[in-house]
């Protein structure tokens, strides 16, 4: 498929787990393409290819309703499909204001829990970390250290070099047309 370089190895089914840094993900998706409408189960089809998918672990943080009251609304709505996602569990952090600005706590560190502990107790083969965050390297080790392989996804303009030298592949998403939500 055009979209990749590095799909997965399909020689025998794998285990698969996909870990999605929510707000990395949406942020790559728009930086990259200006697009962020995308059928969350036709990349995640792309991404498992023959393999047995286990679990997708969907992260991310509720805005503010107060200050972003429209904003939220759609957030609440996107996050209400995704529970209709077979295997997928969202988990949700928080924002908290610094310096001026809303910064997410909860999501990083419950992402890299969550792939190291399913990691030790082996329910998967393959881990596919969506995010272009360096911050999860130390996760990424631990999870090979226990003989998973873990494969980074990775947008044209959102690259993250030390992930990308870690990771055991690197899936490149350069068109995401095979990706976009119908218009029905």
């Amino acid at each position: 498929m055009r979209a990749t370089v590095g799909a997965l190895n399909t020689d025998f089914m794998k285990k698969v787990m996909i870990f999605i840094d929510g707000s990395n993900y949406y942020n790559s998706l728009k930086i990259s393409f200006n697009l962020t409408k995308i059928d969350i189960k036709k990349l995640v089809d792309f991404l498992v290819k023959d393999n047995n998918l286990v679990n997708i672990y969907y992260y991310s943080a509720p805005l503010n309703q107060i200050k972003f009251p429209e904003k939220y609304k759609k957030q609440q709505k996107y996050f209400a499909k995704l529970q209709n996602i077979k295997r997928l569990k969202l988990t949700l952090g928080r924002l908290e204001p610094r310096d001026g600005t809303m910064v997410e706590k909860g999501v990083d560190v419950n992402l890299a829990v969550d792939m190291v502990s399913c990691a030790y107790n082996d329910k998967f083969d393959i881990a596919i970390l969506v995010s272009n965050d360096a911050d999860f390297v130390p996760a990424v080790l631990e999870v090979q250290a226990l003989a998973k392989q873990v494969y980074n996804v990775i947008f044209p303009k959102t690259k993250s070099y030390h992930l990308t030298k870690i990771c055991d592949e690197s899936i490149y998403i350069k068109d995401i047309s095979d990706f976009l939500l119908s218009d029905k």
